[in-house]
């Protein structure tokens, strides 16, 4: 009996050692889970503060050279170089503020971009070439150049505030006839390509998002920009292109008055609904009770017919009982 009474306390001992495992494993494992939230949170992009340059389609440090006709919508301003060759051709649709005090402001608050940019994290490691990729939002980081062959897709996932941050510690090339391409909610106004020295961006491409470069940006002959060429430094260089300074879209007012409208149009229908079932209810009931007091009406005059037909019986019986007394 004392062997069984130790064999019993050993068991429980094991039992209560394997529950405190296992308890502390699972511990490890909602930490682990939480870290892994936290992380993930925390490498979330923001979008890049562009204080007064945000009106800027093309902004530069050391002048702007324009060839052929090219068409910019958005300021256009340089400084501390003010020299701008080839705007005869150029067509803007904003202001070009050459190197005023506006443009001064606005080559200040791009310094304070660049470097929010450059610092935004934690990244995800991209390839010499992004053609070919689909890319969830987030901040994705090269230290040395970044370049586009092909298409690169964007997918914002339905969130049409999703931002997208690119870090280029050198330059920005893409090559002729490539595409930046936005799906799902993805705008230009949330794309930011902080770039380390210089971007080039090749003929008859298509390109999305603000370039912050700290030296030099060249758009070559043909190219669409859905965004901006802000450099910090040097010069940028225009040959028949189309900028356009992004914006980004809001949910149009007609959705919230037609939610609205189809909400009025179902409350509507269930009060009707409910209207119609409580009177077929009440008219049944009504019936009802009608049907029950006309059936205890015919059985009341049944038996009160009965009853007096009983008694007319009775009251012959007695005098014929009578008659046969007298005889006897």
């Amino acid at each position: 009996m004392t062997l069984s009474i130790f064999k019993r306390r050993s068991g429980a001992r094991r039992f209560r050692s394997r529950a405190t495992w296992g308890t502390a494993l699972l511990a490890l494992l909602v930490l682990g889970v939480l870290v892994g939230l936290v992380g993930g949170a925390s490498a979330a992009a923001t979008a890049v503060p562009l204080g007064t340059a945000n009106s800027f389609a093309v902004l530069a440090g050391s002048g702007i050279t324009n060839t052929g006709p090219t068409t910019v919508t958005g300021d256009l301003g340089t400084y501390p170089t003010t020299t701008m060759t080839g705007t005869a051709s150029i067509t803007v649709t904003g202001t070009n503020h050459a190197g005023d005090a506006v443009t001064q402001g606005a080559k200040t608050d791009l310094i304070t971009a660049y470097d929010t940019a450059s610092g935004e994290g934690p990244t995800s490691p991209i390839a010499a070439d992004l053609g070919g990729q689909t890319l969830a939002p987030g901040v994705y980081n090269s230290a040395s150049s970044v370049g586009l062959t092909g298409t690169l897709t964007l997918d914002a996932g339905g969130d049409p505030n999703a931002v997208f941050v690119f870090q280029a510690g050198s330059s920005l090339t893409t090559a002729s006839g490539s595409n930046v391409s936005m799906i799902n909610g993805a705008q230009s106004c949330n794309v930011f390509w902080q770039v380390g020295s210089s971007a080039t961006l090749g003929t008859g491409s298509t390109f999305r998002g603000t370039i912050l470069a700290l030296t030099s940006i060249t758009v070559t002959t043909g190219v669409t920009v859905d965004g901006r060429v802000l450099a910090q430094n040097g010069a940028v260089t225009l040959d028949t292109d189309t900028i356009t300074r992004s914006t980004c879209a809001t949910t149009p007012a007609t959705t919230a008055t037609t939610a609205t409208t189809a909400t009025t149009a179902t409350t509507a229908t269930t009060a009707t609904t409910t209207t119609t079932t409580t009177t077929a209810t009440t008219t049944t009931t009504k019936q009802s009770t009608a049907t029950k007091k006309a059936a205890a009406k015919k059985a009341a005059a049944k038996k009160a017919a009965a009853k007096k037909a009983a008694a007319k019986k009775h009251s012959h019986a007695r005098p014929a009982r009578h008659s046969a007394g007298f005889t006897g």
